[in-house]
Protein backbone atom coordinates (compact mmCIF):
# COMPACT_ATOMS: atom_id res chain seq x y z
CA UNK A 1 0.00 0.00 0.00
CA UNK A 2 1.76 3.16 -0.78
CA UNK A 3 2.19 5.60 1.81
CA UNK A 4 0.27 8.60 1.96
CA UNK A 5 1.68 12.31 2.08
CA UNK A 6 1.63 14.79 4.07
CA UNK A 7 -0.04 18.00 3.20
CA UNK A 8 -0.79 20.80 5.43
CA UNK A 9 -4.46 22.32 5.09
CA UNK A 10 -5.63 26.21 6.52
CA UNK A 11 -7.82 25.54 9.60
CA UNK A 12 -9.33 29.21 8.15
CA UNK A 13 -9.60 29.11 4.11
CA UNK A 14 -9.28 25.04 3.53
CA UNK A 15 -6.59 25.91 1.33
CA UNK A 16 -3.67 22.90 1.45
CA UNK A 17 0.21 23.54 0.13
CA UNK A 18 2.59 20.80 0.36
CA UNK A 19 5.27 22.35 2.96
CA UNK A 20 4.53 23.74 6.38
CA UNK A 21 4.76 27.85 5.56
CA UNK A 22 4.35 30.39 8.96
CA UNK A 23 1.94 31.94 6.54
CA UNK A 24 -0.90 30.45 4.53
CA UNK A 25 -0.45 31.89 0.44
CA UNK A 26 -4.19 31.24 -0.25
CA UNK A 27 -5.51 33.54 2.65
CA UNK A 28 -2.63 35.12 4.03
CA UNK A 29 -3.21 34.39 7.97
CA UNK A 30 -0.04 33.63 10.16
CA UNK A 31 0.03 29.98 11.91
CA UNK A 32 -3.51 28.17 10.63
CA UNK A 33 -1.73 24.90 8.79
CA UNK A 34 -2.41 22.01 9.88
CA UNK A 35 -0.44 18.64 8.90
CA UNK A 36 -2.97 15.89 7.58
CA UNK A 37 -2.56 12.31 5.29
CA UNK A 38 -3.72 13.58 1.46
CA UNK A 39 -6.26 11.30 0.69
CA UNK A 40 -5.81 9.10 -2.06
CA UNK A 41 -8.86 9.48 -4.69
CA UNK A 42 -10.44 5.67 -4.71
CA UNK A 43 -12.29 4.41 -7.19
CA UNK A 44 -15.62 4.28 -5.76
CA UNK A 45 -15.19 8.32 -5.81
CA UNK A 46 -14.38 8.67 -9.18
CA UNK A 47 -17.23 6.39 -10.38
CA UNK A 48 -19.59 8.59 -7.65
CA UNK A 49 -18.17 11.55 -9.17
CA UNK A 50 -18.68 10.48 -13.35
CA UNK A 51 -21.99 9.46 -12.11
CA UNK A 52 -23.13 12.78 -10.41
CA UNK A 53 -21.60 14.65 -13.64
CA UNK A 54 -23.53 12.01 -16.41
CA UNK A 55 -26.98 12.94 -14.45
CA UNK A 56 -26.43 16.56 -13.71
CA UNK A 57 -28.46 19.30 -15.71
CA UNK A 58 -27.30 22.65 -16.75
CA UNK A 59 -29.80 25.10 -14.29
CA UNK A 60 -31.97 27.37 -16.24
CA UNK A 61 -31.05 31.08 -16.39
CA UNK A 62 -33.52 32.99 -14.82
CA UNK A 63 -34.24 37.07 -15.05
CA UNK A 64 -33.82 38.08 -11.05
CA UNK A 65 -37.80 39.99 -11.24
CA UNK A 66 -39.22 36.93 -12.35
CA UNK A 67 -38.25 34.69 -9.41
CA UNK A 68 -41.12 34.35 -6.86
CA UNK A 69 -40.14 34.85 -3.62
CA UNK A 70 -41.50 32.51 -0.81
CA UNK A 71 -41.77 33.41 2.79
CA UNK A 72 -39.88 31.15 4.43
CA UNK A 73 -42.03 28.25 6.72
CA UNK A 74 -40.65 28.20 10.09
CA UNK A 75 -41.67 25.95 13.41
CA UNK A 76 -41.49 27.19 16.48
CA UNK A 77 -38.82 25.29 18.62
CA UNK A 78 -41.01 25.75 21.98
CA UNK A 79 -38.26 27.73 23.58
CA UNK A 80 -39.23 31.46 22.90
CA UNK A 81 -35.67 33.06 23.25
CA UNK A 82 -34.21 30.66 21.18
CA UNK A 83 -36.83 31.42 18.17
CA UNK A 84 -36.29 35.01 18.35
CA UNK A 85 -32.56 34.32 17.44
CA UNK A 86 -33.02 31.87 14.97
CA UNK A 87 -35.69 34.76 13.45
CA UNK A 88 -38.96 33.03 14.10
CA UNK A 89 -38.11 29.36 14.43
CA UNK A 90 -36.80 25.83 12.70
CA UNK A 91 -36.50 26.33 8.71
CA UNK A 92 -37.01 23.26 6.53
CA UNK A 93 -34.10 21.96 5.03
CA UNK A 94 -31.86 24.96 6.95
CA UNK A 95 -28.34 23.85 8.51
CA UNK A 96 -27.58 25.66 11.93
CA UNK A 97 -24.33 25.17 13.57
CA UNK A 98 -23.89 26.03 17.54
CA UNK A 99 -21.03 26.50 19.46
CA UNK A 100 -19.87 27.35 22.66
CA UNK A 101 -17.40 26.45 26.14
CA UNK A 102 -18.11 22.69 27.51
CA UNK A 103 -21.04 22.34 30.23
CA UNK A 104 -22.11 25.86 29.09
CA UNK A 105 -25.73 24.18 28.25
CA UNK A 106 -25.61 23.72 23.99
CA UNK A 107 -26.93 20.07 25.02
CA UNK A 108 -29.29 20.55 27.32
CA UNK A 109 -31.24 23.45 25.17
CA UNK A 110 -31.20 21.41 22.50
CA UNK A 111 -32.44 18.25 23.71
CA UNK A 112 -35.10 20.65 25.63
CA UNK A 113 -36.02 21.90 21.62
CA UNK A 114 -36.05 18.62 19.99
CA UNK A 115 -38.26 16.87 22.86
CA UNK A 116 -40.89 20.08 22.75
CA UNK A 117 -41.01 19.79 18.68
CA UNK A 118 -41.06 16.12 19.26
CA UNK A 119 -44.36 16.82 21.44
CA UNK A 120 -46.11 18.75 18.84
CA UNK A 121 -46.05 16.51 16.24
CA UNK A 122 -42.87 16.32 14.99
CA UNK A 123 -40.16 13.27 14.05
CA UNK A 124 -37.03 13.95 15.69
CA UNK A 125 -33.15 12.34 15.95
CA UNK A 126 -30.89 12.92 18.63
CA UNK A 127 -27.57 12.19 17.24
CA UNK A 128 -25.01 11.80 20.08
CA UNK A 129 -21.44 11.39 19.15
CA UNK A 130 -19.87 11.85 22.90
CA UNK A 131 -22.39 10.06 25.00
CA UNK A 132 -24.06 6.96 25.13
CA UNK A 133 -28.10 6.75 24.47
CA UNK A 134 -28.00 5.58 28.86
CA UNK A 135 -26.52 9.55 29.27
CA UNK A 136 -28.59 10.96 27.29
CA UNK A 137 -31.74 9.42 29.02
CA UNK A 138 -30.33 10.58 32.64
CA UNK A 139 -30.09 13.91 31.16
CA UNK A 140 -33.59 14.08 29.76
CA UNK A 141 -34.90 12.32 33.51
CA UNK A 142 -33.21 15.87 35.17
CA UNK A 143 -34.71 18.37 33.26
CA UNK A 144 -37.83 16.58 33.91
CA UNK A 145 -38.65 15.29 30.25
CA UNK A 146 -40.25 12.16 31.69
CA UNK A 147 -41.63 9.74 28.72
CA UNK A 148 -39.66 11.60 26.13
CA UNK A 149 -39.94 10.15 23.04
CA UNK A 150 -37.25 11.40 20.86
CA UNK A 151 -35.26 8.65 18.77
CA UNK A 152 -31.78 8.69 19.38
CA UNK A 153 -29.18 7.38 17.30
CA UNK A 154 -25.21 6.97 19.23
CA UNK A 155 -23.31 6.68 16.35
CA UNK A 156 -19.77 8.61 15.25
CA UNK A 157 -19.44 7.06 11.62
CA UNK A 158 -20.97 9.91 8.65
CA UNK A 159 -22.46 6.97 6.59
CA UNK A 160 -24.27 5.11 9.04
CA UNK A 161 -25.63 8.43 10.33
CA UNK A 162 -26.85 9.22 6.60
CA UNK A 163 -28.43 6.11 6.73
CA UNK A 164 -30.49 6.79 9.43
CA UNK A 165 -31.43 9.87 8.17
CA UNK A 166 -32.56 8.51 5.00
CA UNK A 167 -34.64 5.82 6.36
CA UNK A 168 -36.08 7.71 9.64
CA UNK A 169 -36.94 11.10 7.16
CA UNK A 170 -37.27 13.48 10.70
CA UNK A 171 -38.15 16.85 10.47
CA UNK A 172 -35.58 17.69 12.79
CA UNK A 173 -31.81 16.05 13.69
CA UNK A 174 -29.55 16.81 16.17
CA UNK A 175 -25.72 16.39 15.60
CA UNK A 176 -23.77 16.55 19.05
CA UNK A 177 -21.18 16.84 18.18
CA UNK A 178 -19.41 17.59 14.42
CA UNK A 179 -16.30 16.81 15.53
CA UNK A 180 -16.68 13.61 16.88
CA UNK A 181 -18.03 12.57 13.48
CA UNK A 182 -15.81 10.49 10.69
CA UNK A 183 -16.41 9.13 7.41
CA UNK A 184 -14.57 5.77 5.97
CA UNK A 185 -13.74 7.78 2.87
CA UNK A 186 -11.13 9.53 4.86
CA UNK A 187 -8.15 7.91 6.44
CA UNK A 188 -7.65 11.43 9.03
CA UNK A 189 -9.04 11.51 12.79
CA UNK A 190 -12.03 12.40 13.31
CA UNK A 191 -12.04 16.00 14.15
CA UNK A 192 -9.44 16.64 11.94
CA UNK A 193 -9.77 19.80 9.66
CA UNK A 194 -10.38 17.57 6.13
CA UNK A 195 -12.97 15.03 8.42
CA UNK A 196 -15.00 18.50 9.67
CA UNK A 197 -15.02 20.24 6.37
CA UNK A 198 -16.18 16.84 4.59
CA UNK A 199 -19.00 15.38 7.31
CA UNK A 200 -20.54 18.97 7.34
CA UNK A 201 -20.88 19.13 3.51
CA UNK A 202 -22.23 15.94 2.95
CA UNK A 203 -24.74 16.65 6.11
CA UNK A 204 -25.83 19.58 4.53
CA UNK A 205 -26.54 18.33 1.33
CA UNK A 206 -28.62 15.74 3.07
CA UNK A 207 -30.38 18.45 4.40
CA UNK A 208 -30.89 20.79 1.26
CA UNK A 209 -32.09 17.46 -1.31
CA UNK A 210 -34.75 15.88 1.87
CA UNK A 211 -35.85 19.11 3.28
CA UNK A 212 -34.59 17.82 6.54
CA UNK A 213 -33.57 20.55 9.58
CA UNK A 214 -30.33 19.88 11.30
CA UNK A 215 -28.64 21.32 13.97
CA UNK A 216 -24.32 20.48 14.34
CA UNK A 217 -22.86 21.18 17.72
CA UNK A 218 -19.49 22.60 17.27
CA UNK A 219 -16.53 22.57 19.88
CA UNK A 220 -14.92 25.98 20.31
CA UNK A 221 -10.92 26.57 20.77
CA UNK A 222 -9.60 28.31 23.50
CA UNK A 223 -9.74 31.75 21.93
CA UNK A 224 -13.85 31.11 21.52
CA UNK A 225 -14.16 30.76 18.28
CA UNK A 226 -15.47 27.57 16.28
CA UNK A 227 -13.19 24.50 15.87
CA UNK A 228 -12.39 23.20 12.44
CA UNK A 229 -11.58 25.17 9.42
CA UNK A 230 -13.46 28.74 8.63
CA UNK A 231 -15.33 27.22 6.17
CA UNK A 232 -17.72 24.82 8.07
CA UNK A 233 -19.07 28.78 9.21
CA UNK A 234 -19.82 29.57 5.16
CA UNK A 235 -21.45 26.46 4.41
CA UNK A 236 -24.37 26.27 7.25
CA UNK A 237 -27.54 28.82 7.24
CA UNK A 238 -27.06 29.93 10.53
CA UNK A 239 -24.29 30.24 13.82
CA UNK A 240 -25.17 30.67 17.26
CA UNK A 241 -22.88 31.05 20.04
CA UNK A 242 -23.42 30.10 23.67
CA UNK A 243 -21.92 32.65 25.55
CA UNK A 244 -21.86 33.05 30.04
CA UNK A 245 -19.86 32.26 32.40
CA UNK A 246 -20.08 29.08 33.70
CA UNK A 247 -20.15 30.56 37.48
CA UNK A 248 -23.28 32.45 36.93
CA UNK A 249 -26.59 30.96 35.98
CA UNK A 250 -27.28 33.31 32.87
CA UNK A 251 -26.56 31.98 29.23
CA UNK A 252 -26.61 34.31 25.72
CA UNK A 253 -27.26 32.92 22.74
CA UNK A 254 -26.17 35.36 20.03
CA UNK A 255 -26.46 34.94 15.99
CA UNK A 256 -23.49 35.67 14.11
CA UNK A 257 -24.54 34.89 10.68
CA UNK A 258 -28.62 33.81 9.50
CA UNK A 259 -29.41 33.42 5.73
CA UNK A 260 -33.16 33.67 7.46
CA UNK A 261 -33.03 36.18 9.51
CA UNK A 262 -31.69 39.22 11.61
CA UNK A 263 -27.93 38.85 12.63
CA UNK A 264 -26.83 40.18 15.88
CA UNK A 265 -30.15 38.97 17.85
CA UNK A 266 -29.43 37.55 21.41
CA UNK A 267 -31.66 34.83 23.54
CA UNK A 268 -31.22 35.30 27.31
CA UNK A 269 -31.88 32.06 29.21
CA UNK A 270 -31.20 30.69 33.28
CA UNK A 271 -29.71 27.89 34.40
CA UNK A 272 -32.49 26.05 36.46
CA UNK A 273 -32.67 22.33 37.90
CA UNK A 274 -34.79 21.76 35.20
CA UNK A 275 -32.79 23.21 32.75
CA UNK A 276 -32.78 26.31 30.35
CA UNK A 277 -35.66 29.09 31.24
CA UNK A 278 -36.17 31.64 28.77
CA UNK A 279 -35.77 35.18 30.30
CA UNK A 280 -38.05 37.58 29.23
CA UNK A 281 -37.46 40.90 30.90
CA UNK A 282 -33.17 40.31 30.53
CA UNK A 283 -33.00 44.02 31.34
CA UNK A 284 -33.58 43.28 34.59
CA UNK A 285 -30.28 40.65 34.42
CA UNK A 286 -28.19 43.75 33.60
CA UNK A 287 -29.39 46.17 36.34
CA UNK A 288 -28.32 46.25 39.68
CA UNK A 289 -30.35 46.66 42.66
CA UNK A 290 -29.64 49.70 44.60
CA UNK A 291 -32.20 50.87 47.25
CA UNK A 292 -30.16 54.36 46.33
CA UNK A 293 -28.52 55.92 43.14
CA UNK A 294 -24.90 55.77 43.55
CA UNK A 295 -21.67 57.40 42.52
CA UNK A 296 -20.24 56.08 39.24
CA UNK A 297 -23.24 54.54 38.14
CA UNK A 298 -25.34 55.02 34.71
CA UNK A 299 -28.37 53.42 33.03
CA UNK A 300 -28.06 53.38 29.22
CA UNK A 301 -30.97 51.67 26.66
CA UNK A 302 -28.38 49.12 24.04
CA UNK A 303 -29.59 47.47 21.29
CA UNK A 304 -29.49 43.48 20.94
CA UNK A 305 -30.45 42.89 17.39
CA UNK A 306 -33.90 44.33 17.73
CA UNK A 307 -34.39 44.04 21.17
CA UNK A 308 -33.54 47.08 22.96
CA UNK A 309 -32.07 46.30 27.30
CA UNK A 310 -31.23 48.89 29.45
CA UNK A 311 -27.92 48.03 30.81
CA UNK A 312 -26.31 49.10 33.96
CA UNK A 313 -22.14 51.22 33.14
CA UNK A 314 -20.41 51.00 36.60
CA UNK A 315 -17.32 53.82 36.95
CA UNK A 316 -14.75 53.37 39.57
CA UNK A 317 -12.00 56.57 39.41
CA UNK A 318 -9.22 56.22 42.06
CA UNK A 319 -6.00 57.62 42.21
CA UNK A 320 -2.95 56.30 40.47
CA UNK A 321 0.60 56.34 40.21
CA UNK A 322 2.59 57.08 37.60
CA UNK A 323 1.13 54.69 35.27
CA UNK A 324 -2.61 55.11 35.33
CA UNK A 325 -4.51 52.30 34.65
CA UNK A 326 -7.27 51.74 32.28
CA UNK A 327 -9.36 48.87 32.74
CA UNK A 328 -13.00 48.25 30.66
CA UNK A 329 -15.16 44.86 31.32
CA UNK A 330 -17.76 44.56 28.51
CA UNK A 331 -16.45 47.36 26.35
CA UNK A 332 -13.93 48.25 24.42
CA UNK A 333 -10.79 49.64 25.94
CA UNK A 334 -9.54 51.51 22.78
CA UNK A 335 -12.76 53.78 22.87
CA UNK A 336 -12.44 54.26 27.06
CA UNK A 337 -8.89 55.93 26.36
CA UNK A 338 -10.54 57.82 23.78
CA UNK A 339 -13.20 59.13 26.08
CA UNK A 340 -11.02 60.27 28.72
CA UNK A 341 -8.81 62.41 25.88
CA UNK A 342 -12.25 64.00 24.94
CA UNK A 343 -13.28 64.41 28.10
CA UNK A 344 -10.39 66.24 29.49
CA UNK A 345 -10.14 68.40 26.06
CA UNK A 346 -14.16 69.30 25.72
CA UNK A 347 -15.39 69.18 28.99
CA UNK A 348 -12.81 70.18 31.65
CA UNK A 349 -12.88 66.49 33.35
CA UNK A 350 -9.46 65.48 33.83
CA UNK A 351 -8.40 62.20 35.04
CA UNK A 352 -4.39 61.35 33.70
CA UNK A 353 -3.57 61.29 37.23
CA UNK A 354 -6.27 58.58 38.02
CA UNK A 355 -7.16 54.95 37.63
CA UNK A 356 -10.14 54.54 35.36
CA UNK A 357 -12.13 51.06 35.93
CA UNK A 358 -15.58 50.68 33.37
CA UNK A 359 -17.85 47.77 33.91
CA UNK A 360 -20.54 46.71 32.06
CA UNK A 361 -23.19 44.96 34.62
CA UNK A 362 -24.27 41.07 34.28
CA UNK A 363 -21.28 40.19 31.92
CA UNK A 364 -22.88 42.00 28.78
CA UNK A 365 -20.58 42.47 26.16
CA UNK A 366 -21.69 46.08 24.47
CA UNK A 367 -19.92 47.15 21.29
CA UNK A 368 -22.05 50.13 19.84
CA UNK A 369 -20.47 53.20 20.53
CA UNK A 370 -24.01 54.67 21.82
CA UNK A 371 -22.75 53.28 25.33
CA UNK A 372 -20.66 56.33 24.92
CA UNK A 373 -22.33 59.34 26.72
CA UNK A 374 -23.44 56.86 29.84
CA UNK A 375 -19.52 55.79 30.10
CA UNK A 376 -18.54 58.90 30.29
CA UNK A 377 -21.38 60.17 32.86
CA UNK A 378 -20.52 57.42 34.75
CA UNK A 379 -16.94 58.50 35.11
CA UNK A 380 -17.56 61.77 35.81
CA UNK A 381 -20.09 61.03 38.56
CA UNK A 382 -17.50 58.38 40.77
CA UNK A 383 -14.48 60.98 40.14
CA UNK A 384 -16.77 63.56 41.60
CA UNK A 385 -18.34 61.24 44.20
CA UNK A 386 -22.23 62.80 43.71
CA UNK A 387 -24.76 59.97 42.52
CA UNK A 388 -26.72 60.50 39.26
CA UNK A 389 -30.60 61.05 39.59
CA UNK A 390 -32.75 58.16 40.17
CA UNK A 391 -34.50 57.11 37.57
CA UNK A 392 -31.30 58.51 35.17
CA UNK A 393 -30.53 57.18 31.85
CA UNK A 394 -28.20 58.24 28.72
CA UNK A 395 -27.25 56.72 25.51
CA UNK A 396 -25.43 58.92 22.60
CA UNK A 397 -22.02 58.15 20.72
CA UNK A 398 -19.56 61.35 21.79
CA UNK A 399 -17.05 62.25 18.48
CA UNK A 400 -13.86 63.94 18.98
CA UNK A 401 -15.13 67.18 18.36
CA UNK A 402 -17.42 66.52 21.43
CA UNK A 403 -20.02 66.32 19.47
CA UNK A 404 -23.24 64.44 20.75
CA UNK A 405 -24.31 62.17 17.71
CA UNK A 406 -27.77 60.43 17.24
CA UNK A 407 -28.01 56.19 18.26
CA UNK A 408 -30.23 54.30 15.72
CA UNK A 409 -33.75 53.81 16.70
CA UNK A 410 -33.58 55.94 19.72
CA UNK A 411 -37.28 56.00 20.22
CA UNK A 412 -37.23 52.64 21.08
CA UNK A 413 -34.68 52.72 23.32
CA UNK A 414 -36.94 55.57 24.64
CA UNK A 415 -39.81 53.55 25.05
CA UNK A 416 -38.37 50.40 26.72
CA UNK A 417 -36.96 52.86 29.19
CA UNK A 418 -40.21 54.77 30.01
CA UNK A 419 -41.88 50.81 30.24
CA UNK A 420 -39.41 50.34 33.21
CA UNK A 421 -39.79 53.28 35.15
CA UNK A 422 -37.57 55.81 34.09
CA UNK A 423 -37.97 59.34 34.28
CA UNK A 424 -34.77 61.31 33.31
CA UNK A 425 -33.19 60.64 30.08
CA UNK A 426 -30.42 62.50 28.64
CA UNK A 427 -30.31 61.56 24.71
CA UNK A 428 -28.77 62.84 21.36
CA UNK A 429 -31.24 66.22 20.23
CA UNK A 430 -31.42 64.16 16.85
CA UNK A 431 -33.38 61.31 18.79
CA UNK A 432 -35.68 63.23 20.74
CA UNK A 433 -38.75 63.04 20.32
CA UNK A 434 -41.12 65.13 18.51
CA UNK A 435 -44.34 66.95 20.68
CA UNK A 436 -46.39 64.46 18.75
CA UNK A 437 -44.41 62.13 20.06
CA UNK A 438 -44.56 63.05 23.63
CA UNK A 439 -48.16 61.09 24.90
CA UNK A 440 -45.91 57.60 24.24
CA UNK A 441 -43.44 58.74 26.82
CA UNK A 442 -45.78 59.99 29.97
CA UNK A 443 -43.77 60.88 33.29
CA UNK A 444 -40.02 60.76 31.51
CA UNK A 445 -38.34 63.85 31.21
CA UNK A 446 -36.24 63.96 28.40
CA UNK A 447 -33.23 66.47 27.87
CA UNK A 448 -32.07 66.43 24.15
CA UNK A 449 -28.14 67.39 23.96
CA UNK A 450 -25.77 68.74 21.35
CA UNK A 451 -22.05 68.31 23.41
CA UNK A 452 -20.85 67.08 25.58
CA UNK A 453 -20.26 69.87 27.67
CA UNK A 454 -24.10 70.62 27.67
CA UNK A 455 -24.72 66.90 29.27
CA UNK A 456 -22.10 67.62 31.79
CA UNK A 457 -23.93 70.94 32.80
CA UNK A 458 -26.95 69.79 32.47
CA UNK A 459 -26.01 66.61 34.87
CA UNK A 460 -24.22 69.00 37.62
CA UNK A 461 -28.05 71.03 37.39
CA UNK A 462 -29.76 67.93 38.42
CA UNK A 463 -27.67 67.44 41.45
Amino acid sequence: MAKDKTIYTCSDCGGTTPKWLGKCPHCNAWNTLIESAAEAPTAGKNRLSTQYQALAKTAEVMVLSDIEAVEVARTPTGQDELDRVLGGGIVEGGVVLIGGDPGIGKSTLLLQAVDALQRSGLNTLYVTGEESGAQVALRSRRLGLDRSQVNVLAEIQLEKILATLDAKQPHVAVIDSIQTVYSDQLSSAPGSVSQVRECAAHLTRMAKSSGVSIVLVGHVTKDGTLAGPRVLEHMVDTVLYFEGDTHSSFRLVRAIKNRFGAVNEIGVFAMTEKGLKGVSNPSAIFLSQHTEPVPGSCVMVTLEGTRPMLVEIQALVDSGGPSPRRLSVGLDRDRLAMLLAVLHRHAGVACMDQDVFVNAVGGVRISEPAADLAVMLAITSSLRGKALPKGFIAFGEVGLAGEVRPAPRGLDRLKEATKLGFSVAVVPKANAPKKSQMKDFEGMTIHPVDRIEEAMNLVRSLD
